[in-house]
């Protein structure tokens, strides 16, 4: 409606009031007339001819009464209006159906328009000209005249005679009261507007008013134009009018809303200047100013290095420049906390006691001498250099050796706070590095956070479970860790989110994982891989008694003198209960038998209790492991092997047969490529020397092979079974059972060679626990004995072989 009172100001009110065409007629009746009289119109004098000129238009429509802006430019339309006198000639304005056709013939236009007078003619510089008209009466094209040099048609007029009834008059005056509404509701249309519409009575006048003012699609106004019947025309414009008020109260009550918070916004802060105002008079400081200078001050107690400092001093400066309200205060503001709250400066002062620290690693640990010696020899460095840097180790070894415990003795010993994180699991590069600043609640790394949390600079930081780390499309954490734990590069480590270089050359990092070999190769090349392998029952037995006993008691409320467990209940649930290389599951029967014991004396039924082997049952239940021993037959193609597992050493079978085939081998029991590819490197040996070993070649095209490894259910992988696959396999061929008392490892070559093995002090445990007698191992192993304590292989016949000759004559019986 705004548009329509943009266009009125061109004219003085009483002007306005003087185009108007007043309908004088009190009949309601809607007729077209068929004489052949001109049409004529008393008001402007005007006679409208039979055939005039017509100026297509689009994208509106003109109606009777209204006054509107054309744009001229097509030179048909331009001849036409070079043949028009102002406020002398009557044109017919009709619609086009489509508005983008640029050249439209007759049939492009609706058939119904407006009569017009053209009241003013303005020449623009770009050629064109735009036109004011004033909309006379409704006519329809009944005969197209001429096409050239603009179009000519004969119409008919439509007149329109309304006679005023209650339901009309009842129309009008709603259709009225919502228009008023509107332009209440509207700050862009001017007051005028309700006074004009209180002046058109006629209510076919005010229907076509409103039609031409209110916004509507191209072919519901050309409908309204069509449509004679005045009360038709106000019905459809009362259901326009409902809705556009609709929005429009919505539209209003939605203003009112974001205008009362904006005030209620402008009203706290006019008071908090005013406060802040009083404040300074009084000499008073605001929370805000308070605060401000609270972190001036931590920034200056955190003694951090030059650049960083700069770098606070500069985020502070911002943040004293910035509302309270804006979000980017919060950020700034967090920031500045999380670079005071580092420990830049803050460390604990080592002890370099090294007999002391001695006391300690042996009280808390059992064994462990090559490690206890390694932190020794640290400590000796670090009091004859004391800006040293610090070591970055890693355990490797099964669950349950103490690889965690020794982390936090080491840290006892020293003098330093422990902290720890695990890695397992992690797949996300920022739990490392942290985020940037750019993100919605970004914060530093564990690396930083951690040292927040111990409030030093150089703790014993453990990272556990390093083997464990995943990698996915948010990054690889170990990559991230390449610069964490490199002494070269972690004095300047950078996290995101700080953005500024933190010296971590002074923490003591130690890495602890099961496997060796899932850690990236470079990440290893940082460190100092220390190996912890599993305890002999002996040591577990030592490490229950002067460790896991004496803590599971005080953990239960128990003193010695309520609960004595002799040592052959021990070995029986080492042996019988337990089949681990660490002592976890140790601890966890000792826990049971303990609970047992508690609640015995908590009911008072008895005051001691000294538990024996015989005691076990009533308590643990039966035995959960039996010694392979009874599984060993001297059965032609069985052999005993042995393996390594991430909970130490154990005995594997190797079970062959044959049956009526061609010579194909099979194998089975859930075994990885490169078993495999062992027992492929066996088969072979076997085939190009069965001359050599007395075994009939006719066999081969005559019987199938099926090699299986029991406990199908447990992945087994690995080269180092390659040994008692062929000795299985040759076993089979000749009819030849292996001895029950032998055990056998290594790597076999087409040649015939045996090749070293890993996990040789486990698989060393394995053998004697299960009660073998001999052991054959290839000879590149013998140097790695060194390193294995005396008790461990103590019973124990080791055979040292180079080819497969040497482990026939060990293995087979009746071979030489």
């Amino acid at each position: 409606m705004a548009n329509y009172f943009d266009r009125l100001r061109l004219f003085s009110g009483d002007e306005w009031m003087d185009q108007m065409r007043p309908d004088e007629t009190d009949e309601i009746e809607a007729y077209m007339d068929d004489d052949d009289e001109p049409f004529h119109d008393d008001d402007l004098d005007l006679k409208v001819p039979e055939v005039i000129g017509i100026l297509p238009i689009r994208n509106t429509v003109v109606y009777p009464g209204t006054v509107t802006h054309l744009a001229v430019g097509r030179e048909r339309s331009k001849a036409l209006l070079k043949n028009t006198e102002p406020n002398e000639t009557v044109i017919g304005l009709l619609t086009q159906r489509n508005p983008d056709t640029d050249r439209p013939e007759f049939g492009d236009l609706y058939s119904v328009g407006t009569t017009a007078s053209v009241l003013k003619t303005i020449k623009m510089p770009q050629g064109s000209i735009n036109i004011v008209v004033h909309g006379i009466a409704r006519f329809r094209l009944v005969e197209r005249v001429a096409t050239r040099p603009y179009l000519k048609a004969r119409i008919k007029m439509l007149h329109v005679r309304t006679k005023m009834t209650k339901q009309l008059q009842a129309l009008a005056v709603s259709v009225r009261h919502s228009a008023n509404r509107m332009i209440a509701l509207s700050p862009n249309i001017p007051e005028e507007a309700s006074v004009l519409l209180e002046n058109i009575e006629d209510p076919s006048s005010l229907a076509d008013f409103l039609a031409a003012n209110l916004s509507m699609d191209l072919p519901q106004r050309q409908a309204l134009l069509v449509e004679l019947d005045p009360g038709k025309r106000l019905e459809t414009i009362s259901v326009v009018l409902a809705h556009q008020l609709e929005v429009l109260e919505l539209s209003h009550k939605i203003q009112g809303r974001v205008r009362e918070s904006i005030d209620k916004t402008q009203r706290e802060y006019f008071l908090q200047e005013q406060l802040k105002a009083i404040q300074t008079e009084l000499g008073q400081q605001d929370a805000r100013t308070e605060e401000l200078r609270e972190l001036h001050e931590n920034i200056a107690k955190a003694k951090m290095p030059k650049s960083v400092e700069e770098e606070a001093l500069r985020e502070l400066d911002r943040l004293n420049k910035i509302p309270a309200a804006s979000p980017e205060y919060s950020v700034i503001r967090t920031y500045l906390d999380w670079v005071c709250e580092l420990p830049w400066s803050v460390q604990t002062q080592d002890q370099l006691d090294i007999a002391r620290a001695e006391r300690i690693l042996n009280r808390d640990h059992y064994d462990l001498t090559k490690i206890k010696k390694r932190i020794l020899e640290f400590l000796a460095v670090r009091k004859l250099n004391p800006t040293g840097k610090s070591p970055i180790l890693c355990f490797i070894g099964p669950p349950g050796v103490g690889k965690t415990s020794l982390g936090k003795s080491i840290a006892r010993s020293m003098g330093r706070k422990f902290v720890r994180i695990s890695l397992g699991g992690i797949r996300d590069e920022a739990d490392i590095r942290g985020h940037r600043r750019t993100y919605i609640g970004a914060l530093p790394g564990r690396i930083l956070q951690e040292l927040r949390k111990c409030g030093s600079r150089n703790p014993v930081f453990m990272l556990d479970e390093m083997d464990k780390i995943g990698a996915d499309f948010r990054g690889d954490p170990s990559s991230a860790l390449l610069e964490v734990l490199d002494p070269e590069q972690n004095n300047t480590f950078t996290d995101h989110y700080l953005d500024q270089p933190f010296d971590l050359s002074t923490v003591m990092f130690i890495g602890t994982a099961n496997y060796a070999e899932p850690i990236p190769p470079a990440l290893q090349d940082r460190m100092g891989i220390i190996e912890l392998p599993g305890y002999t029952t002996q040591e577990k037995l030592n490490i229950a008694k002067k460790y896991l006993v004496p803590r599971q008691l005080k953990e239960h409320g128990l003193k010695e003198v309520h609960l004595t467990i002799k040592e052959e209940a021990l070995a029986t649930i080492i042996a019988s209960y337990t089949r681990e290389a660490g002592v976890r599951n140790l601890e966890r029967n000792i826990a049971a038998i303990c609970r047992a014991v508690a609640t015995e004396i908590a009911r008072r039924d008895k005051r001691r209790r000294t538990i024996g082997k015989k005691d076990l049952a009533s308590i643990l239940g039966p035995t959960q492991f039996e010694s392979e021993l009874a599984l060993r037959s001297g059965i032609p193609g069985v052999a005993t092997g042995l393996a390594y597992t991430p909970v130490g050493g154990e005995l594997l079978f190797i079970e062959s047969a044959a049956m009526p085939g061609k010579g194909h081998l099979q194998l089975t029991g859930q075994i990885g490529n490169v078993m495999k590819e062992s027992a492929q490197a066996a088969f072979s040996v076997i085939k190009a020397n069965a001359k050599r070993l007395d075994i009939d070649v006719k066999q081969f095209g005559r019987f199938d092979y099926h090699i299986h490894v029991p406990a199908g259910a447990v992945p087994k992988d690995g080269p180092s079974a390659g040994v008692a696959m062929f000795t299985s396999l040759v076993s089979l061929l000749l009819h030849k059972p292996t001895r029950p008392e032998v055990a056998m490892t290594g790597e076999i070559t087409l040649r015939g060679l045996v090749l070293p093995i890993g996990g040789l002090k486990e698989k060393l445990l394995a053998a004697k626990e299960a009660g073998i007698k001999k052991v054959i191992l290839p000879a590149r192993n013998r140097k790695d004995i060194a390193d294995i304590r005396p008790e461990t292989i103590k019973g124990l016949d080791l055979v040292f072989v180079e080819n497969t000759d040497d482990v026939l004559k060990a293995a087979l019986d009746g071979m030489t």
